[in-house]
């Protein structure tokens, strides 16, 4: 646990003294009140303390006699859209986050989930595919606009990388453009400058790079490039603190993918049967649409042609570059078929 999150925690036998004491030592500016096992008992804010006192309570008075018991919360590991949805929705400037057990993980703040450190790094994001296999939905919205819990994919990109200090974000755009156009603008409503890479036809996962040009951010610092039908909770932080810990052109994210054979698996010698397993699994590394690129893999791409990430890989490596991997371990899920899509809504 963090020591701020530390500083808000008082046991449930603490007195109002106790909770100035920390809400004044604590930039949180709440107070978290918590039994043996740190499970969250309630809350304290500054409001309480003075409606405590008001009421005449004294300073030796029990804080369970004067928290707020029915506190808003979020689930561990819950989404940053998610929690400043509530935190908007609810007008508080703070909210707990606890484990299925009721024990408190984390505090989220307000200032700081608004004031991120900002990066020097820009982001593209893909978007202009048409997305066929979630026909008939993509006829009338295309695939990164279809919503996820009450918000568009690529918002929730958006977010997840203005929450990660990236303010300079390209959105390529092709199929439906327009309404993405329309919904995020400039960027500035979504804490974010947002320019358009728009494709006059369909350029692939990498052509749409050369349309980037030679100045800006992507002319000097790695930048990210993202699939825009992706529903993930990795640190694009770390993502980049990675890559740039090494002085290698890319780093391509990867998954471990686990597949259930539908039947049981017979090995055999000649006639002979030496081993039988009931419907197998087995494990692979698939490629999970997230990668950052140094500035010099742009003059492996073309202006104006077409190109695959993996054909751009392959210019890489054959002219012996080395491309390093990140392995994500958080949700993630490619948003790309209808059983996708619902287990995305299901937060799956």
């Amino acid at each position: 646990m963090t020591q701020l999150l530390e500083q808000a925690l008082l046991p449930a036998t603490a007195t109002i003294r106790d909770a100035m004491r920390s809400l004044e030592e604590s930039r949180a500016q709440i107070v978290l009140i918590v039994d043996h096992g740190r499970r969250l008992q309630g809350t304290l804010t500054d409001g309480d303390v003075r409606r405590a006192l008001l009421s005449g309570a004294t300073l030796d008075a029990n804080v369970t006699d004067h928290m707020t018991a029915d506190y808003f919360s979020v689930p561990a590991g819950a989404a940053r859209a998610d929690v400043l949805e509530l935190m908007s929705a609810r007008q508080v400037a703070q909210v707990p986050e606890i484990d299925e057990e009721n024990v408190i993980v984390g505090l989220h703040l307000l200032h700081e989930m608004l004031s991120p450190v900002e990066r020097p790094n820009a982001a593209v994001v893909m978007a202009g595919g048409r997305g066929s296999r979630l026909a008939p939905l993509t006829e009338v919205v295309p695939k990164p606009m279809l919503p996820v819990a009450g918000r568009p994919i690529l918002e929730r990109i958006v977010l997840q990388l203005v929450g990660a200090g990236i303010r300079r974000i390209y959105l390529s755009i092709n199929y439906m453009g327009e309404v993405i156009e329309a919904h995020f603008g400039d960027g500035h409503r979504f804490g974010a400058s947002i320019e358009y890479l728009r494709e006059s036809e369909p350029l692939g996962t990498a052509g749409s790079l050369g349309l980037l040009g030679g100045n800006g951010p992507t002319a000097t610092n790695p930048f990210l490039v993202m699939n825009g039908d992706l529903v993930t909770q990795v640190s694009l932080g770390r993502l980049l603190d990675f890559h740039e810990a090494a002085s290698h052109p890319m780093t391509i994210t990867i998954r471990r993918h686990i597949e259930q054979l539908p039947f049981g698996s017979v090995e055999v010698d000649d006639d002979r049967l030496i081993g039988f397993a009931e419907k197998p699994t087995r494990t692979r590394l698939i490629n999970a649409g997230i990668y950052v690129l140094n500035p010099s893999c742009l003059r492996h791409i073309h202006a104006g042609e077409t190109l695959t990430m993996p054909e751009l890989i392959g210019r890489l490596t054959a002219a012996n570059k080395v491309i390093r991997v990140f392995e994500i371990e958080d949700d993630w899920i490619d948003v790309g078929r209808p059983i996708d899509l619902d287990r995305a809504r299901r937060g799956e």
